[in-house]
C-alpha cells in the first residue's frame, strides 16, 4: 500500500512526498523511497523515524501497534493524519479519540470513493428494508491479510446495524459450525475469503422471502484507495481538531 500510495502521489496534484516511513529493522531503510515504489528517484530515504518539521500530513497504513505510536507522534507535533489501519482494538481507537481533542484525525477503514458511496447505499436499504429481511455479508481478501473480518465488512455491518438499532457486539455472527439451530431474524452473519491476490470484494446480502438485494463493491486496484488517502489529506489539512471519516470528505451525511 506504500508503494501504491507514493505511485498515487506522483500523478495527483497538490502533493508531494516529504517522507516515507518503515519499520525498525525493515530491508527498505535507507532506500530512495520513489525507487522502491518503481517511480523515480524522489531524494526521499526511507526511515524508521518520524521528523515532525518534514510534513504536513502523515498518511497511515500499516498495524495498530504503529498507528498508535504514529497519531501521538502527530498529536505532539500539532500535525493531522490520515489513518487507513484496520484492526484496531477498542483501547487502540480511544488513542485516535483522544487525538482527535488536539489535531483532526481521518480514520476509515476503506478510503475508497466506491466504498464509501455503498455505505450509504447500505444504510438505504437497511433503512427501507428493516427487520423484514435477513443481513449477511461477505468479503474475499488475498491470501496474506492478517485480519478478519476486514476492517470495510465491519464498517459495513456496523452502518446495517445502527439504522436497525442493533451492535455487531450483541449480533453479529462471525463462526457457524455444526449445529447452529435456525436462523436468529436479528443476527448480522459475516462470512470470510482468503486466497490468492484478491484485493477486496464486499457483498452484502438483504434476503428475504421471495427476493434478495445483494450491493457488491469489487476493489480491482490498491490506486482506488491510493486515490481516497490523497483526497483527505488533501482536505484534512483545512479542518479544526475532530475525529472524521470519509462520509465528511465526500458530503454523504
Amino acid at each position: 500500500m506504500g508503494k501504491t500510495l507514493i505511485q498515487a502521489i506522483q500523478v495527483t496534484d497538490g502533493v508531494q512526498l516529504t517522507m516515507a516511513l518503515e519499520h525498525a529493522g525493515h530491508n527498505s531503510l535507507g532506500a530512495d523511497a520513489g525507487a522502491y515504489s518503481g517511480v523515480e528517484v524522489l531524494n526521499v530515504p526511507i526511515s524508521s523515524q518520524l521528523v515532525k518539521d518534514s510534513f504536513n500530513v502523515l498518511i497511515e497504513f500499516t498495524l495498530p501497534e504503529a498507528t498508535v505510536h504514529h497519531t501521538e507522534q502527530c498529536a505532539d507535533a500539532g500535525k493531522p493524519i490520515v489513518i487507513g489501519t484496520t484492526g484496531l482494538t477498542e483501547n487502540q481507537l480511544s488513542v485516535l479519540h483522544q487525538a482527535a481533542q488536539s489535531i483532526p484525525v481521518v480514520f476509515a477503514p476503506n478510503m475508497s470513493v466506491g466504498v464509501n458511496v455503498t455505505l450509504k447505499l447500505l444504510q438505504l436499504a437497511a433503512r427501507a428494508f428493516g427487520d423484514s429481511v435477513d443481513v449477511e455479508v461477505v468479503e474475499a481478501h488475498h491470501r496474506a491479510k492478517i485480519d478478519a473480518p476486514s476492517g470495510t465488512a465491519l464498517k459495513m455491518g456496523e452502518v446495517v446495524a445502527d439504522e436497525l438499532g442493533r451492535t455487531l457486539k450483541d449480533d453479529g455472527v462471525f463462526v457457524r459450525h455444526g449445529r447452529t439451530g435456525a436462523r436468529e431474524r436479528n443476527t448480522i452473519g459475516f462470512s470470510t475469503i482468503r486466497g490468492g491476490d484478491i484485493v477486496g470484494d464486499h457483498t452484502v446480502m438483504f434476503i428475504g422471502e421471495g427476493e434478495r438485494i445483494e450491493i457488491t463493491h469489487r476493489s480491482n486496484s490498491r490506486m482506488t484507495y491510493a486515490a481516497g488517502a490523497l483526497r483527505a489529506a488533501k482536505w484534512v489539512i483545512d479542518q479544526p481538531p475532530g475525529l472524521y471519516g470519509m462520509s465528511d470528505i465526500l458530503g454523504l451525511d
